[in-house]
């Protein structure tokens, strides 16, 4: 009891001092690309202090502080962001997203067990280059059910280092003004402005867009680092982690093998003295690189021929996702596209945000706003979107090849399996519900056409008529499911990693990602993965200069 009164007056103090430290405006910095070199052009075999597995959302900013007094070698499957041009403006969100995957795109799309179409990033920068950009950090329960004993002054320092450099206050969109206005109408109150705290109520909330639309995701964060000191290795594939074996230290991480982009390239990096093995290739890679490694279940690893080097049953398992649910209101009058912005956060940790966004069409529509033409136009779509906390339904991750990382694995994540869940979206859709009757989307209603009824049109499923009916929001909640792309577990704190993120049972070898999480931090997890790169790193060094 002792130690949640001091840490809540902690994370209380951090609240009320809170100061905003905002990037300025800027164009993009590619200061980085002097790190930057194709994995074919880097020797076939080095040595580092630190080998970071995952040029993402926490494996950018991990990199750049432990460069500050070390080498680090950082290796990342996908292309530095300058050779994906839409990556790098918010205009393109919605192409990133919906792209054909050709193996060389910066979004890898999967489909899970659930049947659920899901993406993530395979880019320099990681899914921090793909998203929708909403900066909001984590809420206190985070902090205290996430198995780690956290200094709540490095976390609020590392946020900060964060912010100031990649982080702005956006110029609210037009449905963005009106979708919070709706919000607060519908009762999620208070009205909270301008804020990165996790508050109840409605909120606008930091962006890694600025006033002119250019995406800085975590991949600008290197330049923070020391350059001289930093070597990133792009389209580079890490296949397994190379382990030795010794009486006095036991199992330690040695280096890493990994291909390049020729694929039949075997290239190794070994660490110096005191250096680690990093995994930071997010909630699906981190877990499937250690099972390739032979961390993992027995019968699993077993059953594919791969040799077992450490025992654990947890590797894999855990493995969770917001579910998304939403409605997508036809405007009717143009409405410019707009990323997320606002966010409304009920009492009982319900999150609602919303986009903007032109859909392309080709008449006859399925209602008749328009003569019949053969003409393709773009309208207007406003959409709704509402996750919630947690969730306490996860599923798993298992290797379906043992030939390496360009294999998917199978994941699982068992939406609505536990039925607290299933209650949750129900409430949530239900204030969806409350927001279209408010006064604020009248202005969305169509009105006077016959097949209208002077009220919305939706492009796919609106809400059910019967909304107090559970049986009919229960169907909806299932039948509308998919991702928020917020993916966690599979190594979690306490399962497979310790508080310090160190893998259980080795040496030398850490996970510092998302899927270290039990639940997923606040309405959007990427402030909170980018700040845990930062805070990782900032312990290390710390240890370091601790005598031996």
């Amino acid at each position: 009891m002792t130690t949640f009164i001091l840490f809540l007056i902690s994370y209380i103090s951090h609240l009320q001092l809170e100061v905003v430290s905002l990037a300025a405006p800027y164009d993009h910095d590619f200061s980085y690309m002097k790190s930057v070199h194709n994995a074919t052009d880097v020797p076939l075999e080095d040595v580092y202090d630190y080998i970071i597995v995952g040029g993402g959302t926490a494996g950018c900013p991990l990199a750049a502080t432990l460069s500050e007094k070390y080498s680090v070698l950082v290796l990342e499957r996908g292309n530095s962001p300058v050779s994906y041009p839409q990556v790098l403006n918010s205009n393109g969100v919605l192409a990133n997203l919906l792209q054909e995957d050709d193996g060389k795109s910066p979004a890898e799309r999967f489909t899970s067990e659930d049947g659920v179409p899901n993406t993530r990033g395979r880019v320099l920068g990681g899914s921090s280059m793909i998203n929708a950009g909403f900066y909001s950090r984590a809420d206190k329960e985070f902090y205290m059910q996430s198995g780690i004993q956290w200094d709540m002054d490095s976390v609020e320092n590392s946020y900060q280092w964060v912010e100031e450099t990649i982080v702005f206050k956006p110029n609210l969109s037009v449905w963005q003004s009106i979708f919070k206005q709706a919000l607060l109408q519908a009762g999620v109150g208070p009205d909270n402005g301008f804020t990165l705290q996790h508050l109840v109520g409605s909120k606008a909330s930091g962006s890694t867009f600025d006033d002119q639309g250019r995406r800085h995701g975590a991949v600008e964060l290197l330049n923070r680092g020391v350059l001289k000191n930093l070597r990133v290795a792009v389209q580079a594939s890490v296949e397994k982690i190379i382990f030795n074996y010794n009486h006095i230290e036991g199992l330690c991480a040695i280096g890493v093998e990994y291909t390049d982009s020729n694929g039949w390239s075997r290239r190794r990096a070994f660490l110096r003295d005191k250096g680690e093995v990093i995994l930071s290739a997010g909630a699906i890679g981190s877990p499937q690189l250690l099972l390739l490694s032979g961390i993992g279940p027995d019968h699993h690893l077993s059953s594919l021929y791969i040799p077992i080097v450490h025992s654990n049953p947890d590797v894999g398992n855990f493995m969770a996702d917001n579910p998304r649910n939403s409605i997508n209101i036809l405007v009717p009058f143009d409405l410019d596209p707009s990323v997320a912005q606002v966010a409304g956060i009920t009492s009982d940790f319900n999150y609602i945000e919303a986009i903007s966004s032109y859909m392309p069409f080709s008449f006859p529509l399925p209602f008749s706003l328009f003569p019949t033409s053969t003409t393709p136009i773009n309208l207007s779509v406003a959409s709704i979107v509402e996750k919630f906390h947690g969730p306490i339904s996860s599923g798993s991750l298992r290797l379906v090849s043992p030939v390496g990382v360009g294999v998917s694995p199978a994941v699982r994540f068992n939406y609505f399996e536990n039925p607290v869940d299933l209650a949750r979206c129900v409430r949530g859709m239900r204030k969806v519900g409350d927001m279209l009757k408010t006064q604020s989307m009248d202005r969305f209603k169509f009105r006077g056409l016959k097949d209208v009824e002077g009220g919305f049109k939706f492009l796919g499923p609106s809400l059910p008529k019967e909304q107090s009916d559970d049986a009919s929001m229960e169907g909806f909640c299932r039948s509308t499911v998919t991702t928020m792309w917020h993916y966690h577990g599979g190594c979690v704190v306490g399962k497979v990693v310790d508080g310090e993120f160190r893998v259980m049972g080795t040496n030398a070898l850490r996970v510092v990602d998302s899927s270290v999480f039990k639940t997923s931090p606040g309405t959007n997890p990427q402030a909170t993965v980018m700040m845990i790169g930062r805070y990782i790193g900032l312990k290390i060094l710390q240890e370091r200069k601790k005598p031996k």
